[in-house]
């Protein structure tokens, strides 16, 4: 799979000319300082180690308590997602809607989470609005197929459907997924349940490649801190 991707790229890079050639090429050499940077790295790093022995020590706890106290089934829910290079790893969240509910609907489409889901639990609804139940990915940001800042990883029957609509989705694949991203502190979080509302997030997350630097990923940091304290209207 990564090898097709890879060729795909290249093959797309030969075929434009003149100035979309070159916009093309910035955006590859621009992913590539975003996937070579020590800071980047070391910031993932660190800021997670941190938050696991600061927060996530007495923090999850009471959410693991929470969520078995009021459903049955596992705590966690693990999900293949595809990551950089379009390679999948197996990203983790806290379980938020009911055991063995169903993903797709009686027509095997995909059906995304939206607003008075009854697949959600009373906790769920909870962890959802805050994005607490985004916190276990930060054991992705430690195992290195995540970062803290990027674009959010989608599940993969989202991304096949995505790919033949969207216009330049597959570059979202150039980077590391991220738990938080510039799409998501701009409007774009939670359900896009339109092509237009996909191409814009795209657009963003195609925007922070073009323009990342560790100052841009702060900035996203203290965005995300804010939406998580006072709420996010389209958290779902």
């Amino acid at each position: 799979m990564l090898q097709t991707f890879l060729k795909r790229r290249e093959t797309a890079a030969i075929a434009l000319e003149g100035d979309v050639r070159d916009e093309a090429s910035e955006l590859y050499y621009k992913a590539e300082m975003v996937n070579n940077s020590f800071a980047k790295r070391f910031f993932d790093v660190v800021f997670t180690s941190i938050l696991f022995l600061l927060v996530f020590s007495w923090l999850f706890p009471i959410i693991i308590l929470l969520i078995k106290a009021t459903s049955k089934g596992p705590v966690f829910f693990k999900q293949q997602r595809n990551g950089i290079n379009n390679t999948s790893f197996a990203c983790y969240k806290f379980r938020t809607m009911f055991a063995d509910c169903p993903n797709v609907d009686e027509n095997g489409n995909y059906m995304q989470a939206k607003a008075a889901d009854p697949r959600v639990t009373p906790v769920g609804k909870f962890l959802r609005k805050t994005s607490l139940d985004e916190l276990p990915q930060f054991w992705n940001v430690l195992m290195g197929n995540m970062s803290i800042i990027g674009p959010r990883p989608h599940p993969i029957e989202l991304n096949e459907v995505s790919e033949g609509v969207v216009e330049n989705y597959a570059l979202r694949y150039l980077v590391k997924p991220g738990v938080t991203g510039w799409a998501q502190v701009s409007g774009y979080r939670g359900p896009t349940q339109s092509a237009n509302a996909m191409q814009g997030r795209v657009n963003h997350d195609i925007w922070y490649i073009q323009h990342w630097s560790m100052v841009l990923d702060a900035r996203i940091v203290l965005l995300t801190l804010k939406t998580a304290f006072w709420g996010d209207k389209n958290a779902v």
